[in-house]
């Protein structure tokens, strides 16, 4: 009875820690994973900021000609 037991337990431990393997793995992924992302979305911030930036220039830019156009049309 009492080997049965401790059998018992062995094999619930044994698969407690294969579980646990499990999960250190997983979290292991997930903080690559994460990582990862978080890299990305700066990329993507930055490029995003550059983009805004050279928007706000070529609005700039078409606004200048528009004006540029109307004085030429007056004139």
């Amino acid at each position: 009875m009492e080997k049965n037991i401790n059998l018992n337990f062995e094999n619930d431990l044994k698969r407690l820690e294969e579980r646990l393997d499990d999960l250190v793995e997983i979290c292991n992924q997930l903080q690559t994973e994460n990582k990862s992302l978080k890299e990305k979305q700066e990329t993507l911030s930055h490029e995003r900021a550059s983009m805004v930036q050279k928007n706000e220039q070529v609005r700039a830019r078409v606004e200048a000609m528009i004006v540029r156009l109307k004085s030429m049309e007056q004139g």
